[in-house]
């Protein structure tokens, strides 16, 4: 049987190529030029970029001030190629997470467990109440802030340690919480608070 002519050939492998090229295209962000899509972060740079996708330092939005490997967000390319993150989809909403508390430290029965929570504002909350027995000297670190809700600078809370005494809470950059300047003198026994719900809001930047 006679063979396709040659123009019909070459037309033939002309469209297919075209076809392969416009797919490529359509997944190829550097094709499709000005664009969005979801990206899951792999990367949070020191400068404050992410990288996600492959897509090396793109730049976050003020309203995206807390990025986190993991992170389900949406991206958007520019004409010229810049791109930004334009912040955490709901999907991935933040939720309540273990605090690690400190040795001889555990959780008060009928209170909520010592958990700490990041927002998408820059700011953290901590929640929850744990308990101790014997001595309590000043400056005694109760817990430790996983690095992603440090804050930048030390916050103190005003506290309620024991019955009729108070003293402060500190949050320390190096994720130390501590119990302190307390009112008067404590008993070397009984049990002693530390009272996170105090910390119910603060800044991470």
């Amino acid at each position: 049987m006679p063979g396709r002519p040659a123009p019909a050939v070459h037309r033939d492998l002309a469209w297919a190529l075209k076809q392969q090229a416009t797919r490529a295209g359509e997944s190829a962000q550097s094709v499709r030029g000005s664009d969005w899509s979801t990206a899951v972060v792999t990367l949070v740079n020191t400068d404050g970029t992410v990288t996600a996708a492959g897509i090396p330092q793109i730049r976050c939005l003020d309203t995206y001030a807390s990025p986190t490997v993991g992170d389900l967000i949406v991206i958007s390319q520019s004409s010229n190629g810049n791109w930004i993150a334009h912040g955490r989809l709901a999907a991935t909403t933040r939720k309540w997470e273990t605090l690690p508390l400190s040795s001889g430290w555990a959780v008060l029965a009928g209170y909520y467990t010592p958990a700490y929570r990041i927002w998408d504002d820059g700011t953290a909350s901590l929640s929850g109440l744990a308990a101790m027995s014997g001595s309590l000297p000043s400056g005694t670190v109760v817990a430790t802030l996983p690095e992603v809700a440090r804050p930048a600078s030390q916050c103190r809370f005003p506290v309620q340690v024991v019955l009729g005494f108070y003293g402060v809470m500190t949050l320390y950059p190096d994720g130390r919480v501590t119990l302190g300047d307390f009112s008067g003198t404590l008993s070397a026994t009984g049990q002693k608070w530390a009272e996170f719900d105090v910390a119910s809001h603060y800044r991470l930047i």
